[in-house]
């Protein structure tokens, strides 16, 4: 178990390594005044070419928006989960040692959306409410696909029917397509903002998921 531990922990820094060497292109590459009031865009001409091939559906940006609700409720159950947990046994440490680092993995994910908050690399292609805003890397994005794969993974360690596993990966693999697909042709992000969000939120769960294993393999060790 350890062994797969590791491998996926270096799977994971292998991601978030490409996230900050793709963070680096868009920052150095055929950067170009194309944004909102001339703001530099990396990567502009591919950025351009799709941001025409797509065009602006705001409908489409509305309802992807709202829809980022669904993974914010599935952080606020499994935070239930935590607190019921720690009420009937009385001790945080007694609480599941997956459902703990749950919590420090959302959290992880919530400081990496304010750090590019705080520090934008790219604006939007377009005005939001007559306002600039910072698009890199679509926090929408990095949201769901940080959050759906911890809802499949929590229902596969915690029930062995068939029925409830299915539903839950049947509904993370369309929901997440649905948003991603909804944000890459909204026309409220650059290509390159999508791409990002990928790869920070797959190294982040990948390495969320490589510290469950490790857990599960000390547990293990201690039965023993």
């Amino acid at each position: 178990m350890k062994q797969n531990a590791k491998r996926t922990a270096a799977i994971g820094a292998a991601l978030v390594l490409a996230f900050a060497l793709w963070t680096l292109l868009i920052r150095t590459v055929d950067v170009q005044p194309v944004g909102v009031n001339g703001t530099d865009i990396g990567l502009a001409t591919v950025n351009q070419w799709f941001h025409r091939l797509t065009g602006v559906h705001l409908w489409i940006y509305t309802v992807t928006d709202w829809l980022g609700l669904v993974p914010i409720a599935i952080c606020l159950c499994f935070a239930a989960l935590g607190l019921v947990q720690l009420i009937r046994r009385r001790n945080l440490l007694k609480v599941d040692a997956d459902i703990l680092l749950l919590g420090g993995y959302y959290i992880l994910v919530i400081i990496g959306y304010l750090i590019f908050e705080m520090i934008p690399i790219n604006y939007r292609p377009i005005l939001i409410d007559g306002a600039m805003e910072a698009s890199y890397p679509s926090s929408t994005t990095l949201l769901v696909l940080s959050v759906m794969p911890t809802l499949t993974f929590q229902v596969n360690r915690r029930t062995a029917k068939p029925s409830p596993r299915r539903a839950a990966a049947a509904f993370a693999l369309l929901f997440s397509a649905f948003m991603v697909l909804g944000r890459l042709v909204a026309g409220v992000h650059w290509l390159t903002d999508i791409i990002g969000a990928i790869l920070l939120s797959a190294g982040l769960y990948s390495l969320y998921r490589a510290s469950v294993l490790w857990a599960d393999g000390l547990k293990k060790e201690k039965k023993q």
